[in-house]
């Protein structure tokens, strides 16, 4: 086998990426691992060395042929991971060491966890890939590799390996044979039921109503608001204009449509509000949102009930809402746990962190505990 380090997606090209990343799912595969996604990213310019998120995808093919894709990136920072290292880059500076640069295996600026080795899973050529990442970061003066929100198998697997794994909890829905919105909040408690119905209640007396658009029914001029809700929620709440531009979301319409839904909110005919959805065979990922004001419970409508609306209505399992967020607890979303793995080049480090790993790990499994204690389904 051989490998090589390239700089973009275009280097190895969409027909040999989208073989490896399609895992047996070619109609409508993880979206965040494809080529259109990650090209969008790269073209947009918001992943760039320039911006902290260099390209560094490793590309291994046997006897000429595609094998294996780790889409990579060199980071000068730790912005826009989900997976919080702050405290590692200070223990390093501490001790006169530089913790930047770093490789990752991630998508950018989204946790949602899902395959993360594009290709062949044969061990001989997961395990060649990862020998390839540690001499990469040796030979780079890279501090180490971590691998953010691989899939529950993926993780077990590299901590077998040895890679250390982290452990964190997020809220997903998830779809048990529901036939509508009503058959689903049926399985409340009373009084649980009887807040969400209130919710959607108030929304629709505000004067509300939604239009659900997916693949080539999202336009151009669809594109644009919604850029300007996810601009003007960004400013509002953080102050800067958020990772993404509108490029990003202009290319994202023009070459993953098909897996993209858009739910907009409108005040009799004009648009005030908009979710921003991806979708695969089995699951939905919630991801952006804004609004041009504060309205009672519309974002829980926009981002949250329409979505199980759709998700029920297409038959998927499960509905990523995104990262945070205990709210989503009364709404029927449930703890779980996600994942990361790490590896650091100065073995100096290891003793601490595995202590580290190993308390942060009790702490997210109390917590999950805790957050089941407040889910609103019947006992």
């Amino acid at each position: 086998m051989q490998h090589q380090f390239v700089s973009s997606v275009h280097d190895i090209g969409e027909a040999a990426w989208q073989t490896l990343a399609a895992d047996g799912h070619a109609h409508m595969p993880y979206p965040f691992m494809s080529y259109p996604w990650l090209a969008a990213l790269e073209d947009a310019g918001v992943c760039d060395e320039e911006s902290g998120w260099q390209p560094h995808h490793l590309y291994i093919t046997d006897q000429g042929a595609p094998a294996l894709i780790i889409p990579s990136y060199i980071k000068t920072h730790s912005y826009g991971e989900y997976v919080f290292d702050w405290a590692w880059a200070d223990a390093y500076q501490h001790y006169g060491l530089d913790y930047y640069p770093k490789l990752i295996s991630a998508v950018p600026f989204t946790p949602c966890y899902g395959p993360r080795l594009l290709g062949r899973s044969e061990p001989s050529v997961q395990y060649f890939a990862l020998e390839c990442l540690k001499r990469e970061c040796e030979a780079q003066g890279l501090s180490g590799w971590h691998c953010l929100f691989p899939a529950p198998e993926l993780s077990q697997t590299l901590t077998a390996a040895g890679f250390g794994q982290r452990s964190a909890c997020q809220f997903h829905w998830f779809n048990r044979g529901y036939d509508s919105f009503e058959d689903f909040v049926a399985t409340f408690s009373s009084r649980k039921r009887k807040n969400v119905v209130k919710e959607r209640r108030k929304v629709r007396e505000q004067g509300f109503h939604f239009r659900t658009l997916a693949g080539a029914d999202i336009g151009d001029s669809d594109w644009a608001f919604f850029y300007q809700m996810y601009l003007r929620t960004y400013l509002k709440r953080s102050g800067h204009t958020g990772y993404l531009n509108e490029a990003f979301f202009q290319r994202l319409g023009a070459t993953l449509a098909d897996q993209c839904v858009m739910i907009v909110a409108y005040l009799d005919t004009q648009p005030v509000a908009a979710s921003l959805l991806l979708r695969d065979n089995d699951t939905l990922y919630g991801r952006y949102w804004g609004s041009l004001a504060e309205f009672d419970f519309l974002h829980f409508e926009t981002c949250y009930y329409q979505g199980i609306d759709y998700a029920i209505a297409q038959g998927l399992t499960r509905f990523d809402g995104g990262a945070q967020g205990e709210h989503k607890l009364a709404r029927g979303f449930e703890p779980v746990l996600t994942y990361s793995n790490h590896w650091l080049a100065d073995e100096r480090f290891n003793p601490a962190i595995a202590d580290f790993l190993q308390q942060e790990a009790a702490m997210v499994a109390s917590y999950q505990q805790d957050a089941r204690a407040h889910l609103p389904y019947k006992s």
